[in-house]
């Protein structure tokens, strides 16, 4: 068994099951003067009453993960001889990715016979959860640590994450759009759609009238981005307590596709503080890169 953890944090949006393999980190977020800690399982709090105390009115916040958090979590496995292999959300949008190397740089230098590799995943939600699955299933094929990183690194450009938010205050909230924006869209029942670039951003690149064709434009991206399942694996959705989203979106990538090999799981409390309920994304890989900036 190749001698190194894999580790990753709550911001990839997996289920307890689905994260088998994996160590996560949880990050901290506080829900109206409450802090809790975003546990795969939700040990600390329901989505459910996340998404309602949302839906009341009540603000949420997140922090990034610090140095001796890192430290915290990576030094017992260090000191039981193994390496560590860190995915990490997008540093564009969040400093953890900093806060980790700084971690390893002092890792490596303590423990100079054992390694940390952190990687910037430029991803987020799901999209990060795909990369933490890809690299238990690599290195239960046998890749070495170094072999895991270079393929995840590999995989990152070609990792698409399409979004759609319902409710635009949110995103004006996190600077997405703008509050004139949020207002006249909410009335128009606009949708906005968003990416994240190659470069690790999250940027609005669409607007559409409803959610239908949202949905639409967002399932017509496959066949653009050149998404193969025989090559590329499942489809990725994620959602904010709205699983008749999730299940739209499905039946609408079947009716189009055939495609019916799908990954599905809530969108945790970390990156629903940004976006709010009501949103859903979809994440693939392809034989594409990303949008650019």
């Amino acid at each position: 068994m190749s001698n190194y953890v894999i580790v990753s944090d709550s911001c990839g949006d997996l289920s307890p099951k689905m994260a088998e393999g994996l160590v996560i980190i949880p990050y901290i977020y506080n829900l109206d003067g409450t802090e809790y800690h975003n546990y795969p399982d939700c040990r600390e709090q329901s989505l459910k009453d996340f998404y309602n105390a949302l839906r009341a009115g009540k603000t949420a916040s997140t922090t990034q993960i610090t140095p001796q958090r890192y430290v915290d979590v990576w030094e017992p496995i260090l000191q039981e001889g193994k390496d560590v292999l860190y995915i990490c959300l997008s540093s564009m949008l969040s400093k953890s990715y900093e806060m980790s190397q700084m971690a390893a740089n002092e890792m490596n230098e303590k423990y100079p016979d054992r390694k940390v590799i952190t990687i910037d995943s430029k991803s987020a939600s799901m999209g990060i959860g795909m990369l933490g699955i890809s690299a238990v299933n690599a290195q239960k094929d046998g890749k070495s640590l170094e072999e895991n990183a270079a393929y995840i690194e590999g995989l990152v450009p070609r990792l698409h994450h399409w979004v759609m938010a319902d409710d635009l205050h949110h995103m004006r909230r996190g600077g997405r759009v703008s509050g004139a924006a949020a207002f006249v869209g909410t009335m128009l029942s606009v949708k906005p759609i968003l990416a994240i670039t190659s470069e690790g951003k999250l940027v609005p690149l669409h607007k559409a009238r409803g959610r239908d064709k949202a949905f639409e434009y967002i399932v017509a991206k496959l066949a653009e981005e050149k998404y193969d399942p025989k090559q590329h694996g499942p489809i990725y959705i994620a959602h904010s307590d709205v699983p008749d989203y999730a299940k739209q979106m499905q039946d609408m990538i079947t009716a189009k596709y055939g495609y019916k090999d799908f990954m599905v799981n809530q969108i945790g409390p970390v990156i629903g503080a940004h976006t709010g309920p009501g949103t859903i994304a979809v994440f693939y890989y392809s034989g594409a890169g990303r949008v650019s900036s």
